[in-house]
């Protein structure tokens, strides 16, 4: 992709967004399966306003040994057997979204990533126990700093279930797709987007 026309190497403290989501076979990041992972890179337009750039997602193979909890699997209707989901080994899959993300730190001379997610504490642990197990080197966020639009939802339209968010601030929302890694991750980047575009629309108002 070109250079953006306004980097955001100054609007976050040198960290570019990056919205996660991510799908297990359960809540402990050390024990259950990473079995689908979303990222969606999100950069200032020519008018200045946070928008949505690019999209990735895959599949991820279970990782040896690890537990799938039944109720977790019931939960986001993934079975991780299935012959079609074609999905791929977790160290290939971190090296998939890792690539462009890290090319969009460059171009938007950042120092590196941030991840975004709705209660990212979630995403980050598991990602982290991805990184730690398959030993991919320079990972492109930071380890532990995160942007929660749970938080950010609270604040600004009085909600913090990502769905009743998104219906608040007036996004499309289909029950029928949420819990889909990708469809996750394009909802809370457009909520994000939407309260960082909002806010600095009142800072400017206010100057």
């Amino acid at each position: 992709m070109d250079k953006p026309a306004f980097p955001l190497e100054k609007r976050f403290r040198g960290y570019l967004p990056v919205i996660i989501d991510i799908e297990t076979s359960g809540f402990n990041p050390k024990k259950n399966a990473l079995l689908e992972i979303a990222a969606v890179i999100v950069e200032l337009n020519s008018n200045r306003e946070l928008e949505i750039t690019e999209r990735y997602s895959t599949h991820v193979v279970p990782f040896k040994n690890s537990e799938l909890d039944e109720s977790a699997l019931r939960f986001n209707g993934i079975d991780p057997h299935h012959p079609f989901r074609m999905a791929i080994d977790e160290k290939d899959a971190l090296e998939l979204l890792f690539k462009p993300i890290k090319q969009a730190v460059k171009r938007n001379n950042c120092t590196r990533a941030i991840l975004v997610g709705h209660n990212p504490a979630f995403d980050i642990a598991f990602l982290n126990a991805a990184i730690h197990r398959t030993q991919v080197k320079r990972s492109p966020f930071h380890p532990f700093s995160t942007f929660d639009t749970a938080t950010l939802g609270g604040l600004a339209y009085q909600q913090t279930v990502l769905a009743k968010i998104a219906q608040t601030a007036g996004l499309e929302w289909d029950n029928e797709k949420a819990h889909s890694a990708l469809y996750d991750a394009e909802k809370t980047a457009e909520l994000f987007c939407m309260i960082v575009n909002r806010w600095q629309a009142l800072t400017e108002n206010n100057q």
